[in-house]
């Protein structure tokens, strides 16, 4: 069986072909600058160079049309035909409160994406205009949206409620719904996987550390706790978001710098952060180049991301009455050994021992960087979200179990 995965944005999307009988991508790609005419469409076929083609493609139902094309091209394709394509799994950001695991797609689906455009306004409209454009292309698949908020769906309302007046929650739905779900679903399983024992048996802290960030407690294989909030603006310090502050000094800020709701919303999501405090670098390999050139602006920033890291899980550590495995995944989390060793020399009180060599030694892949007398078993783990959509989409449309699978 042959799945589409899609995670599709305002002018751009994203795709990945797996076979799902091994478990595989076929082929993968983006098409950028939709709705232009210098879209770029850019494809990368498993066992063939990267080809890249500049074209009009004025909407996301041709950028689609496109991607087909290219999978069923006699040279530089993967498939024989469209018919070769089985169903559709669509990464959509926010599910709000109804929806708790992912779901096929049908028009009450749809609608509910669309009434949830107020929660995630930058991304559901994407969302859901990527699905609507494989139902014109392929109309007759099953397609299936996988929600970045599901697996937060079992926190407790002690984790997830605000405490500001109840008509927020009960008429706007104002509560903490996490995000990155799906990513920290597949390294915790997976954790388990490379520990011998089951997702039940564990307490997890999960550090998803790329431009965005984010970090959750899970328990008994379900998320507990998580730093993101109503939106992916709380929590920690990230590349250009500002994570936790005083609610205090937004109405502050837009009264001393007339600022209007757009301009501090704009402020707090694309101008702080490591941006901010650094003087204007914002990805984590630039600051550290910063830091060893001596700049102590790129400094301050690196010490207050660490901190800040340390600091929720160190939370999560009381929330959770102690842990047993921490995980570092995402951009920064996989590739930065001076940040992981930066951390975990901060939570040596938990019975934690970092194995040096093991942090240090480079090449990726997933591998167990803590010391056999370690009381804490830590990982870095590469995600893998787009699998994990295949494999919702694989279950949820018929598919066979994996393990029935020739």
């Amino acid at each position: 069986m042959n799945i589409l995965v899609i995670n599709a944005g305002s002018s751009s999307l994203k795709y990945q072909l797996f076979d799902m009988v091994r478990e595989r991508v076929l082929a993968k790609g983006k098409v950028e600058r939709i709705g232009m005419e210098t879209a770029m469409l850019t494809h990368e076929p498993a066992d063939r160079p990267e080809l890249r083609e500049v074209s009009e493609i004025l909407d996301h139902t041709a950028a689609i049309r496109k991607v087909l094309r290219i999978l069923t091209d006699p040279k530089e394709g993967v498939l024989r035909s469209i018919d070769d394509v089985h169903a559709a799994g669509h990464r959509v950001v926010h599910g709000g409160e109804t929806f708790s695991g992912s779901v096929r797609i049908d028009d009450d689906v749809k609608r509910e994406i669309r009434r949830l455009y107020d929660l995630a306004p930058l991304h559901n409209p994407g969302a859901l205009t990527g699905i609507l454009a494989v139902e014109a292309n392929l109309p007759h698949i099953p397609q299936v949206a996988v929600f970045d908020t599901a697996f937060h769906q079992t926190m407790p309302p002690a984790s997830f409620r605000y405490a500001i007046p109840h008509v927020f929650y009960k008429k706007h739905g104002v509560r903490r719904y996490g995000f990155h779900g799906t990513s920290h679903q597949y390294v915790s399983e997976r954790a388990a996987e490379l520990s011998g024992k089951r997702p039940d048996e564990l307490k997890i802290v999960s550090c998803h550390i790329g431009n965005g960030a984010s970090v959750t407690a899970i328990r008994c294989g379900k998320s507990f706790d998580t730093s993101m909030g109503m939106t992916p603006l709380e929590g920690l310090m990230m590349g250009t978001r500002s994570g936790d502050i005083d609610p205090a000094i937004v109405p502050f800020a837009m009264d001393k710098e007339d600022l209007s709701v757009s301009e501090v919303n704009s402020m707090l999501n694309k101008h702080s952060g490591l941006f901010a405090v650094s003087g204007g670098l914002g990805d984590m390999r630039e600051v550290l180049e910063a830091v060893q050139d001596g700049d102590r602006r790129a400094k301050l920033a690196f010490d207050m991301y660490e901190y800040r890291l340390r600091k929720y899980i160190g939370a999560y550590a009381a929330a959770m009455n102690g842990f047993d495995t921490l995980i570092f995944t995402a951009g920064v989390g996989e590739n930065s050994a001076l940040l992981r060793k930066t951390v975990c020399e901060g939570l040596t009180f938990l019975g934690l021992r970092l194995d040096a060599e093991a942090n240090e030694r480079g090449g990726g892949g997933e591998r167990k960087i803590s010391t056999a007398d370690s009381a804490v078993d830590v990982w870095v783990i590469p995600t893998n979200e787009e699998l994990m959509i295949a494999r919702d989409t694989f279950r949820i449309s018929g598919g066979r179990p994996l393990q029935e699978n020739p």
